[in-house]
């Protein structure tokens, strides 16, 4: 009876214990790190997240960039990080490959996957491939052709080696046996720079960074990703119905914790998210930013992710080592 008294005891304790952990996050700022430069995928959903959670929380909620090696570098600052909820990580699908590209290179992973804790998914869209507006190429045909007539010269950039703007461009180069110049940079903003600048010839990425750019005229897209034709970019094709079945990648966003974080916390922000998605201010952004809202979390993310996980890493072991 005693035993049974104090099991009951205790649990009731934990249980209030967790209801006060959760009641009483967050007290004090909340740095949402984004692995990339400002004006990348991460970044242009990043920030009105943050947003958002500081109207919710009433608490700053501080943007970090902490950029490079294709995010490596600020997705493991985020795995190292103290478990309570005061560092959380804005990522990208690349998040997923890099440790195995890491070893793939004979080098030892900053961090592992199971070291950051899934915890909503706000958006996943296919990547698109665009060029300068100015330029000859009109079709994804058009394109082909002119990297076949000159290989090795074509120029893309990407957030780097195996990011989420290589990564895609390499399936491209692998279905269509096509010869294109590489050109890494530190994100997806510098990445976009460099083809409005000029400095490159291509690049494949989310439809965020790219829209205002396609509205303005400065950039025409060439195809998607996606299995289907991606909402806003209809008159698009798929690289799939152009007859390259292996070539689809998502580039999604999600929100990850450092791994042994307190469940209630985790649910705390979890329920947080879920108001993030119904917020009208944040919805308005994204709209704006053309990013297409694609809320999951629980296990829908975390299956979401695990599978998607999966498929990138067979990528990489089939892309290998890049010197």
């Amino acid at each position: 009876m005693q035993r049974r008294a104090l099991i009951a005891g205790t649990a009731a304790a934990l249980a209030v214990g967790t209801a006060r952990a959760q009641e009483g996050f967050p007290a004090r700022p909340v740095t949402l790190v984004v692995a990339f430069p400002p004006g990348g995928q991460a970044d242009v959903v990043g920030r009105p997240v943050a947003a958002a959670f500081e109207r919710i929380w009433r608490i700053a909620v501080p943007i970090l960039n902490r950029p490079g090696a294709a995010g490596e570098i600020g997705n493991a600052a985020v795995a190292r990080a103290a478990p309570d909820g005061y560092t959380l990580l804005m990522a990208l699908s690349s998040m997923a490959l890099l440790p195995e590209a890491a070893r793939v290179n004979g080098r030892t992973p900053a961090y592992e996957p199971d070291q950051l804790a899934p915890i909503a998914l706000f958006s996943a869209d296919p990547t698109v491939l665009v060029v300068p507006a100015a330029s000859h190429i009109r079709s994804l045909e058009d394109f082909v052709t002119e990297v076949r007539t000159r290989p090795g010269q074509v120029s893309y950039s990407s957030a780097g080696n195996y990011s989420a703007l290589h990564v895609p461009m390499a399936q491209l180069a692998q279905a269509a046996q096509l010869d294109m110049l590489h050109v890494p940079f530190q994100g997806g903003g510098p990445a976009l720079t460099a083809l409005l600048g000029g400095q490159v010839n291509c690049m494949a990425s989310g439809p965020g960074p790219i829209a205002p750019h396609i509205r303005s005229g400065a950039l025409r897209p060439l195809a998607t990703w996606g299995r289907t034709r991606l909402a806003g970019f209809e008159d698009v094709p798929t690289l799939i119905e152009k007859g390259y079945p292996d070539c689809e990648f998502y580039i999604w966003v999600g929100l990850f914790a450092p791994t042994g974080t307190p469940a209630a916390v985790i649910d705390r922000v979890r329920e947080s998210s879920r108001l993030v998605a119904a917020d009208s201010e944040f919805r308005k952004a994204m709209a704006a930013s053309g990013n297409t809202l694609d809320f999951r979390d629980g296990d829908a993310f975390a299956q979401f992710y695990a599978e998607d996980a999966a498929r990138l890493v067979r990528v990489v072991r089939a892309l290998g080592k890049i010197e």
